[in-house]
């Protein structure tokens, strides 16, 4: 095993720091990822010794914990392959995610059963085998940061193995209203929120979203159910330095002139220079709207001719879950509702969509460079990074439509244009407003913007949790 036992600080979620693919030759091929948790672990210094707990989540992930591979500061667990898909698939993203961004169609869903119960097992014995790990591997009085909704027991099967540990929990998502929320059978919810009660800390990217949760636990465990939990709010921002540095690069010059000459128009520059770009960039997942974002958009170009053949809908909407058939089905709406406006309203030399649905990063800067109008409208999200990234890398100033039930939505909401998700009529309108915006109000919006995104870079994000945790 890569890690060294005793550590001081660690962290625990189900997606680690890096993952492996095995090659055709057999050899493994290591490949790192990003993300505020990587940024803060390395702002902690090399003279804490430090762990990552994590799962393996594919077929490289296990061979390398069989073999032996691994890189120092991580720990992989190779916890049974049907037992994780329980427990991720059919718990965490099909029970808990729709809980709390209030996704369900409550006449048909959800229906709590023996099935239910299976995977619900599968969950406990998941969170157990973080907790023991964790347990294992801690120095006394360590500090350990547990990550959303995958692992929400852990804080307090942890703490009746380990008593002397500073335990933090952290919500990457939003929290159900307290109504919402008992729609999980009564021992269900009770068994979460006493789980994560174990946490000497728990910690929460808005202030709605803490509060949410202390009624919920007030709610269904009573008054005084906090006990000496604490409850923390940090908003998560942009990495500022390594956003802009980014979209400098090579790479991303190229797919810039790729998307203009997509866009087309005077020039063929895109953007401000030719046609103006209404850019959105998510993953398909259900709660980020971007079926109703399509239906506002036609509807701009139904009550604005003028803007026909004048600006451009840029929507990158990355696969997500696709082994869930309700992800694939939303995905299939997607490409469909692009279709169709783009049979109605294309001509020869206008495409008024162009969606693209395959990652890439370098891509998703350059559009954040040249999007006139970024289009941030999630039926609920528990922060959204594109609304607060945007600003950031944007070569000229871009108004930002953003729903008011985004996380960012606190920080952000003074200087975007705000729209109620579900209202499709004022979101076309919003960005009507934005598309007419004068180019110095939305240079003045755009840093605004900016600064407010970046008050709490990923470093900083999670070194401020250490600090709370540890006093």
């Amino acid at each position: 095993m890569c890690s060294e036992h005793h550590a001081q600080v660690l962290v625990a979620s189900n997606r680690g720091p890096l993952s492996y693919a095995l090659r055709e030759d057999g050899t493994l091929d290591a490949r790192r990822g990003g993300g505020g948790l990587v940024s803060g672990l390395s702002a902690i210094g090399p003279d804490v010794n430090a762990l990552w707990v994590c799962s393996a989540l594919g077929d490289g992930d296990r061979e390398a914990v069989r073999r032996g591979v691994g890189e120092r500061g991580v720990r992989m667990l190779a916890i049974d392959a049907e037992t994780h898909a329980d427990a991720y698939n059919g718990v965490a993203n099909s029970v808990l995610w729709f809980v709390h961004h209030l996704l369900y169609q409550t006449p048909l869903e959800p229906s709590f059963g023996t099935e239910f119960r299976r995977q619900w097992a599968a969950y406990e014995a998941y969170n157990e085998a973080f907790a023991e790990a964790l347990a294992a591997e801690a120095a006394p009085g360590a500090a350990v940061l547990v990550q959303d909704y995958h692992l929400a027991l852990v804080p307090g099967m942890l703490r009746s193995l380990r008593a002397d540990l500073r335990i933090g929990h952290f919500s990457h998502t939003p929290w159900a209203p307290l109504d919402y929320f008992r729609m999980l059978p009564d021992d269900i919810a009770e068994r979460l929120l006493r789980g994560m009660l174990g946490a000497d800390r728990l910690g929460f990217l808005t202030r709605r979203w803490a509060d949410a949760f202390v009624g919920c636990a007030e709610g269904v465990l009573g008054a005084g159910a906090l006990g000496g939990t604490r409850i923390g709010v940090h908003g998560l921002g942009a990495d500022a330095d390594f956003l802009r540095e980014r979209a400098r690069r090579g790479d991303v010059e190229e797919r810039l002139a790729d998307l203009r000459e997509q866009i087309g128009g005077a020039g063929g520059a895109g953007g401000s220079a030719g046609r103006k770009a209404i850019v959105r960039v998510d993953r398909t997942e259900l709660s980020k709207n971007i079926v109703r974002g399509l239906h506002a958009y036609r509807l701009l170009l139904d009550e604005h001719p003028e803007w026909r053949e004048r600006v451009t809908h840029v929507a990158f909407a990355y696969p997500s879950r696709q082994d869930l058939a309700v992800y694939r089905s939303y995905t299939a709406e997607v490409s469909r509702v692009a279709a169709e406006i783009n049979a109605a309203y294309g001509t020869a030399d206008w495409t008024p969509v162009i969606l693209h649905v395959k990652d890439d990063f370098a891509r998703s800067l350059a559009a954040y460079r040249l999007a006139d109008v970024a289009l941030v409208n999630p039926i609920r999200d528990g922060m959204n990074l594109v609304a607060k990234e945007v600003p950031v890398v944007s070569d000229e100033g871009c108004a930002l439509v953003l729903s008011r039930e985004a996380g960012a939505y606190e920080e952000l909401g003074d200087d975007a244009l705000v729209v109620n998700p579900y209202d499709v009529t004022a979101t076309a309108a919003a960005l009507h407003t934005a598309l007419t915006m004068p180019v110095d109000e939305r240079a003045e919006r755009t840093k605004r913007l900016a600064v407010a995104a970046t008050s709490l870079p990923p470093g900083r994000w999670f070194l401020e949790q250490l600090e709370a945790l540890r006093r």
